[in-house]
């Protein structure tokens, strides 16, 4: 098998990214993956900036490009009366559903898990909403900003005596597609074992809060309520972004133990300042984090990022450029492990589509592009589907297809 999800078929009823990582790294392990979306209600990833050249276009957006490669676009109107009939064959054929829509709307297309279980009993179908699919706010509509505040981030986000700092993006809508994939490959494997399906209820407040674990614990059991502290740590010191030579250019370094304390030391070539007495130990060094973290600054402030990440990173000291967009792209890591798949797009020409985070050393991704809208529905209705042409062109000419 050159892929490790070869032969697995998925309905991908998502929209921006929660339901769409989880079903990209699916199709980039080889699962056919078909995306339902409209021109009536196209995905709104695809009215979403960056668009290739500044040329808006529905098929010019980066953001919907990556988190849609290796997948097959099926233009249906899910309004239109015939639209959840064919909707209904797709859910029929597929091993999985993924949706993230509010809870509810699935259900009046007769699109619901107690419905596609039905044709489908060994169907693994997940629902991935804001505050899961019951209880008393499962009906409130968002997105992830609004989730990012309700799970706690925005409130720890920022400096002490400052107002909080909302975290950039929809931050839950990173987090909970890792949880989300690992359920839905554990679904298949009871599947596999079992011969059931099931399905999955995602909350995607539940999931982000995991992320939170250790303020939430520390509240529960000692009563502390967790504050923002800035760029501060309370297992490192210094632990902080700081400024390096060049226009607007910062790293990031942390240090945690006094072994890498005297290996920063050495890095700094050991000037008077290391050997004050105050920060011998971690927590003299976070009482005088201000003094501290002015002293790493006029060392780093004479060097570039890249200079000073090399040098801490070689003695064993954590450090990371704070990387603009195009530092990530030409990020020579990423290069060494073949992340970005440059691959020809109709419209976006040749573009650096996202691998995934992991490798498969026997079943490695094998990245295709992003579909134009619609560019793939003669082919699965006619092919996967098995409609006939008469069929489609009846479809076709009805408007349900567009």
């Amino acid at each position: 098998m050159s892929q490790a999800l070869a032969g697995l078929k998925v309905a991908d009823f998502s929209l921006v990214i929660t339901g769409a990582a989880i079903s990209k790294c699916l199709a980039d392990h080889g699962a056919t993956v078909v995306h339902v979306e409209s021109e009536t209600h196209p995905d709104p990833l695809r009215l979403t900036a960056p668009y290739k050249g500044g040329k808006t276009h529905i098929d010019r957006s980066g953001y919907y490009a990556i988190y849609n490669s290796s997948k097959y676009s099926l233009a249906l109107d899910l309004n239109h009366s015939r639209g959840p009939e064919v909707a209904g064959q797709l859910v029929s054929w597929c091993d999985v559903v993924v949706e993230n829509l509010s809870p509810g709307v699935m259900g009046r297309w007769a699109l619901d898990y107690d419905s596609v279980r039905q044709s489908n009993p060994r169907v693994v179908y997940i629902s991935s909403s804001n505050l899961g699919q019951t209880g008393p706010c499962s009906k409130y509509s968002s997105y992830g900003q609004a989730l990012v505040s309700m799970a706690g981030f925005t409130h720890l986000t920022g400096w002490p005596d400052r107002e909080p700092s909302q975290p950039y993006g929809a931050y839950t809508d990173i987090l909970a597609p890792r949880l989300g994939l690992a359920a839905v490959i554990s679904a298949l494997d009871h599947r596999r074992r079992t011969g059931n399906g099931l399905y999955l209820d995602l909350s995607q407040l539940e999931t982000a809060i995991h992320y939170l674990a250790v303020p939430f614990l520390d509240y529960f059991a000692n009563g502390r309520i967790a504050e923002r502290r800035g760029n501060c740590s309370a297992s490192a010191a210094p632990h902080n972004a700081y400024r390096c030579r060049g226009e607007d250019r910062w790293c990031a370094i942390a240090v945690e133990t006094e072994e890498e304390w005297r290996a920063f030391c050495r890095i700094l070539e050991s000037p008077a300042w290391t050997r004050d007495p105050r920060l011998a130990t971690l927590e003299g060094r976070r009482d005088n984090e201000d003094e501290l973290d002015r002293l790493v600054e006029e060392w780093t402030s004479q060097r570039t990022a890249e200079q000073v990440v090399a040098v801490c990173q070689e003695a064993g000291v954590a450090a990371g450029i704070v990387a603009t967009a195009e530092d990530v792209v030409n990020d020579p890591r990423l290069a060494h492990r073949g992340h970005f798949h440059q691959l020809v797009h109709p419209e976006l020409g040749e573009f650096g589509f996202d691998g995934q985070p992991f490798t498969l050393s026997q079943t490695p991704a094998e990245i295709t592009r992003s579909p134009c809208i619609g560019e793939h529905t003669e082919y699965v209705l006619k092919e996967l589907l098995g409609l006939s042409e008469e069929d489609y062109v009846a479809l076709l000419l009805d408007g349900a297809l567009r």
